[in-house]
Parts: C-alpha cells; structure tokens; sequence
C-alpha cells in the first residue's frame, strides 16, 4: 500500500498535518479492503482547483474535492484525490469543525468517489454514500490513528510523601532518575507557593541532573517567576494555584487574565523558555492562548477522568479532541494531563496532535505496589501502543 501527500500551496495561515491525512487514508483503505492498492492526496488553493473543476467538469470557480480514478491502472493506483485547502477551511469554519475533522470527511468522501460511489447518480445512492461517510469517519474518530506521544512524569507525589514525615526519603530527585531510566520523555514538577511537596532543592538538584526534559510547573507569581527564570527549565508551564486546593482543580482562565499571562509568557520568552497554559479544552481558552503568544497549551483532561458514565466520558473525550485539533490548527504545541491512570489513558493517547502526556498521580500510586520502574514501563507501554497506527 502507498499513500502519497504532497502540497501546492501557499497559505501560511492554514496549518495542515500531512501526516495526520496519511494516517487517516491509510486507516480508510484498510477499511474499504483496497490496502493493495496506491493513492495520491494533492492539496491545493482555490485557484488551481478552479482551473482543474473548469477543465475536467466545466464548472466555473472552486469546489472542495475532486477525484481522479483510475480504474484501468495495471498497477492497482486507485487514482488521485485534489483538496483545496482554502475552500476547506472556509467550510470548516461555516460546519463549525476543526479543519482537520473536514479535511478527513474529504478524503473518505474523495476516496468513495474512487471506489465507485456517485451522489449524483440519484437520490438512494446519495443517501448510502452519506451513510457510508459518517459510519467510516465515526468508527476512525473512536479508533485513533496517530503518531508516538510521550510520557512525561510527575513526581510530586513522592516528595509529598518525604515530607509527611519531615525527612530526606523518599528523594523525588532520585525517583527521576529511574522514571528517566524506564523510558520516561520527561519529568514534571509543581512548584507551589507553600512549598507543600517540591521543594527550592528539587528544582535544583532536578535541573542538574535531568536528562531528558524539565517541565516546571508553577503559578504566575512574582517569587516563583524570579526562580524559573533563573533556573530556565525546559519548559514552563503555567497552572492557576489555589492555597487551599488539594490538586490543580481546573484549567487557566487564560482569556479573563491575557494581560497579567501576556506578561509572564514575554519574560520567559526572552530568556529563552517556552511556556505552556493549562486550560480547560474550550475554543475560547485556545484561542486566547494562541492571541498572547503560548507556545503550547496543555488541555486538563480531568472532567474526562472523572466522568462517572461512558456517554459523559466520551462527550468530555470529544471537547479535548476538538480543542486539540483546534490549537494544532493554530500554530500551538499540544500536551495533555490531569488524572489520567492505566484505565483513562489510552484514548487521549490515540490522539494525533497531542505531543505529550503529564501523569503523575497514578502512576506513583501503581509504584507502591510494583515499583517505580515497572510502573513507569507499564504506562508507557500503553502510550505507546496507543500512538501507533492502527
């Protein structure tokens, strides 16, 4: 089977995953039981497809998709699908989807016109071909078909536990160490206010000895901004922080506090840091994001692991989905984290444009009764086996 993407565009404002689209034709051919055989994706702009619509269908002006079967191929090539991208993403806006949920439905709608089925040879066959379309894009929705997502640990929770009896064990320094050792991408630590777990040590010690990736989390606070930016992390990521919570309770208001964020993120710019936000997964958090210069968001999978029946799991599975897919289209880095364990994980894990996720309490929990490494390499086998491709 070969699947081939390519581009003749140039609309830096559309940010498209040729990969994702990949992935997705490959999923869609295996579906259709023509795995065997070759396909070309082309993405356009308007003005070519108006020249291709015009030649080949003597229709004036842009459409959307247009195939090119070639049935008579001694070479099983089913033939070619064109896309204009900029039509796409007018529609998109106007259907109130992410781009990449549209551009998927015109790659099966195209790759159906190759296989035989014509909605505009009456009105039965439209409505089957319709059929067709949403059963295929909703069982590839469900299924996932994605690249690798890391594993980034937190190890909060082992300095919690050392400091509930006021001493030096267990060491959350060392604990990284071996989270690093049993594949672990990168190592996550929150420094509070209160000092209630981490420590001004940790972060220390944790930034000289990391190998991997130093993600700091931390409120926008005066004090603990001086600290990451002498420390300079990796990354930063920023997390609304209350006294009295027990854990992060929910996301960032990002779009009811831009100027105080827009601030903090300018400082870490200069000094070279990116910065996270971690939101709830709604448009407008994302776009508010996007508008004061985050370089990632990191969605709060929380309400989704705490769903108490699988329909409300799985609406809560559809906004991170939708708010992942959003932000990617916008040019923002995507990581994901809040509660996720070994039941929860797989799913978000599946999904394309999440770089990374952040877990923490689960795993160390697992660690009482496994031990740390174990429980590190069982995660991280179910990230992985969730990326691949399905």
């Amino acid at each position: 089977m070969s699947v081939d993407c390519s581009s003749n565009y140039d609309l830096p404002a559309i940010h498209v995953s040729k990969q994702l689209l990949l992935r997705h034709a490959h999923w869609l051919m295996r579906k259709n039981r023509v795995a065997d055989h070759s396909l070309s994706i082309l993405l356009v702009d308007d003005d070519e497809i108006s020249w291709l619509n015009k030649q080949y269908r003597k229709i004036p002006g842009p459409t959307n998709v247009l195939s090119f079967p070639l049935s008579e191929s001694p070479f099983q090539e089913l033939g070619d699908i064109v896309i204009s991208v900029e039509t796409a993403a007018r529609e998109a806006v106007e259907k109130k989807v992410t781009l990449h949920t549209h551009l998927t439905w015109l790659v099966t709608h195209g790759l159906l016109h190759l296989l035989g089925h014509d909605h505009e040879r009456s009105e039965d066959e439209a409505v089957a071909m319709w059929d067709l379309e949403q059963k295929l894009i909703t069982e590839l929705q469900n299924t996932g078909s994605n690249q690798m997502t890391q594993l980034a640990i937190n190890v909060d929770h082992v300095a919690t536990v050392r400091n509930a009896r006021g001493i030096t064990e267990p060491d959350p320094v060392t604990a990284a160490s071996i989270c690093e050792l049993a594949g672990a991408a990168g190592i996550v630590v929150h420094l509070r206010e209160d000092r209630r777990h981490i420590n001004d040590r940790d972060v220390r010690i944790l930034r000289e000895t990391i190998k991997t990736r130093m993600n700091l989390e931390m409120g926008a606070n005066k004090g603990i901004i001086e600290i990451a930016l002498n420390l300079r992390p990796d990354m930063v990521t920023l997390v609304p922080e209350k006294r009295k919570e027990l854990t992060t309770e929910g996301g960032l208001d990002v779009a009811g506090q831009k100027k105080k964020l827009a601030k903090t993120i300018a400082k870490m710019r200069k000094a070279g840091i990116p910065v996270s936000l971690f939101i709830d997964p709604e448009s407008k958090q994302v776009q508010a994001a996007h508008d004061i210069g985050a370089t990632y968001v990191e969605l709060h999978t929380g309400r989704y692991c705490d769903a108490t029946s699988e329909n409300e799991r799985t609406q809560e599975y559809k906004l991170i989905a939708t708010s992942a897919d959003e932000a990617y289209e916008m040019g923002l880095r995507v990581n994901a984290g809040h509660g996720l364990d070994y039941q929860t994980t797989a799913r978000i894990a599946a999904l394309y444009t999440i770089e990374e996720l952040s877990i923490g309490h689960a795993i160390i929990t697992r660690a009482v009764f496994v031990g740390l490494d174990q429980a590190v390499r069982e995660m991280k086998k179910i990230v992985s086996e969730a990326s691949m491709i399905v």
